[in-house]
């Protein structure tokens, strides 16, 4: 037997030897079911409450995803000048509406000054909500007036300004006074901003998944030490892909299945893709096209 040959053997060795130890002292622990989460079918979630059907984040689109009968919204907050919650993705105000500006820099007073359905294009191509004033949305009025619908909220500004560092204790406050623990998600690309709020509500409310977490779990599933991974939040809303990597595969979705958290994708706006996603064994569908998914929902009810 040559040297070289030795050394692999050796080191083959003391790899199995690490992994049969690691798997003695750590064994898989299953998240605790959050009751945000707990839901005996698939669910369809509105982007935006359904970007594609009426102005994104404004009264029209939650209306109308509501009257299809959507199990709940994802949506993005920002926090104003005068550091009032709004349902808003962009950090300028110019995508959506007929003015220009940073959302930080304005009162919600400013903001609500101009139409949040001026830029809306329908499915036809036509700008259906120009000539209609469509007013901003607090996530305030949200909450408040949809009391039965689950909500998913993705904290958007980044924990590095001074938006990002106020935004984790006054959406708890929020949350915490209205009384909706067991009906949202608190979501962040910033994993930072996931566990700067999870500091004042202590796991009583049901938590998404930043990168961090996602490229982690990935991580260790695809080696040999998926046992290691111990997770940290509740529900992973995740893409198809990211970068060359698949998301999307039964195998994984099981993984996290297995830990007792659902997986849910964005953002899935045809039937075929939806079918496929649910058949592999996610549990939600995030859409810009609730009219769809209602479609696929009504097979698994």
């Amino acid at each position: 037997m040559g040297k070289k040959t030795k050394i692999a053997i050796a080191i083959a060795a003391a790899s199995a030897a690490a992994w049969a130890g690691s798997k003695a002292i750590s064994k898989p622990q299953q998240r605790e079911g959050k009751p945000a989460l707990q839901f005996d079918r698939p669910i369809v979630l509105a982007h935006r409450g359904g970007a594609d059907l009426a102005p994104e984040h404004t009264m029209p689109a939650f209306e109308k995803a509501a009257q299809l009968g959507v199990d709940g919204f994802e949506v993005d907050i920002r926090l104003t000048k005068d550091e009032e919650i709004i349902v808003f993705h962009d950090a300028t105000i110019d995508r959506t509406t007929d003015g220009y500006g940073l959302v930080a820099e304005m009162t919600l007073e400013e903001i609500n000054a101009f139409n949040h359905g001026y830029q809306f294009e329908d499915l036809d191509g036509i700008t259906t909500y120009r000539d209609q004033k469509v007013d901003v949305v607090t996530l305030r009025q949200l909450l408040e007036t949809y009391s039965n619908m689950l909500i998913n909220i993705e904290i958007k500004d980044a924990p590095d300004t001074y938006e990002g560092s106020l935004m984790p204790s006054k959406l708890w406050r929020l949350i915490e006074e209205l009384g909706v623990e067991d009906r949202v998600i608190v979501a962040s690309f910033y994993g930072e901003q996931v566990d700067r709020f999870n500091l004042y509500a202590q796991n009583r409310v049901a938590l998404g998944a930043g990168e961090s977490d996602v490229r982690k779990a990935f991580t260790s599933f695809s080696s040999q030490f998926g046992h290691l991974y111990h997770p940290k939040v509740d529900v992973f809303q995740i893409p198809i892909k990211s970068g060359v990597v698949a998301l999307d595969s039964p195998k994984f979705i099981q993984f996290l299945n297995n830990l007792n958290i659902p997986v849910h994708y964005w953002t899935i706006n045809d039937l075929v893709t939806m079918n496929k996603l649910i058949r592999n064994g996610a549990k939600g569908i995030i859409t810009d096209r609730p009219d769809i998914a209602m479609v696929l929902l009504q097979k698994y009810q």
